[in-house]
């Protein structure tokens, strides 16, 4: 097994790896750098264009890493040492730092960062549905005096343009891992970037932006039923994404171990999880996970293994609400364990 060689120093500090959407590829002349990014550039609006109505939500970004990793990660010394070991001159210019650490629009014909983590990395490129997202039925018609009907039948159409919004909790915390784990082999292995951050959703998410300024005007914490199903679902996409990582290896080196035993941990964890809630999905994507062995050569075993997880966690944030998880009351991160910008 390739967790029972982990080693147990990291060759760097972790550096803050931030939400993004998964790749999409995409044709016309900016297509090669496109390809390597998470967002579609084509489609990015920027959070100015969010900004207009979120207010709140801006404001609490501003004070977050998502936000300040523009500015400070290019002059880090961690940074700046992965980017020459992997041949990189400019970060901002290498797309295996944007894919996870910016956001990427067309400026002047030419696929560009322009900010770091936005509203777009969690909730989609905004060009197909940020109009229909904000057209409440009429020129004088504002959120709160919408009709029933009219904010059932917007919020199908901006789900259908492409829309993630935050009640797809699978969805939009899917994109927390697929960078949190950081799926890029090479970068690892040669650039000496850490093999993904010890990420959890709660007490990740719960520092800064917590996604209920839109409601409550304060970026106040989730309630207790909403963390339990972040962490439930969390703890899911843990495990989802490090099978996915150690079916993408392909020596045995730095990044497939550690991978494997991420996986091995997240696998356990479930377990566990599953002893303290009422939820038989847990155990299915346990045994799913627990039957594919964490090795090199078994891409294909994994990645259905991965698949499996995934089918599971989406039924569960499509079945509960946390409302009958109090089990999971005494595993849920405490307010200091909550990750904060410095």
């Amino acid at each position: 097994m390739l967790w029972g060689n982990f080693m147990s120093l990291e060759k760097i500090g972790i550096l803050f790896v931030g939400l993004a959407m998964f790749g999409i590829v995409m044709m016309g002349p900016v297509a090669a750098k496109a390809q390597q990014l998470h967002l579609d550039p084509t489609k990015v609006m920027g959070p100015d264009a969010c900004g207009e109505c979120h207010k709140s939500s801006i404001e609490a970004w501003k004070g977050s890493h998502h936000f300040s990793t523009f500015k400070t990660l290019p002059r880090q010394k961690e940074a700046r040492t992965i980017a020459d070991k992997m041949g990189l001159k400019r970060i901002k210019a290498a797309s295996d730092c944007l894919s996870c650490h910016f956001t990427s629009a067309i400026v002047k014909g030419k696929a560009k960062p322009i900010a770091g983590i936005t509203c777009e990395s969690c909730h989609g490129a905004g060009r197909d549905w940020i109009k229909v997202h904000s057209d409440f039925g009429g020129k004088d018609v504002k959120a709160e005096n919408e009709s029933p009907a009219h904010k059932t039948e917007r919020y199908a159409k901006s789900e259908a343009a492409g829309m993630i919004r935050p009640s797809k909790l699978y969805k939009v915390a899917q994109n927390c891992y697929s960078c949190h784990t950081v799926p890029n082999e090479k970068l690892v292995n040669k650039g000496g970037h850490a093999a993904g951050s010890k990420f959890e959703l709660v007490a990740w998410s719960q520092g800064e932006v917590r996604h209920n300024v839109w409601y409550s005007k304060k970026n106040r914490v989730a309630a207790i039923e909403r963390q339990r199903m972040m962490y439930l679902i969390g703890r899911a996409l843990d495990l989802e994404y490090s099978l996915r990582g150690v079916a993408k290896a392909t020596k045995k080196a730095d990044y497939a171990v550690k991978m494997a035993k991420r996986a091995k941990k997240a696998r356990k964890r479930i377990k566990a999880i599953a002893k303290l809630i009422d939820a038989p999905e847990l155990m299915a994507m346990y045994k799913a996970a627990k039957a594919a062995k964490l090795k090199l050569k078994n891409e294909a075993k994994l990645t259905a293994a991965a698949d499996a997880v995934a089918r599971h966690a989406q039924a569960m944030a499509d079945k509960y609400d946390g409302s009958t998880f109090g089990g999971l009351d005494a595993v849920l991160p405490s307010a200091k364990k909550y990750k904060v910008a410095k």
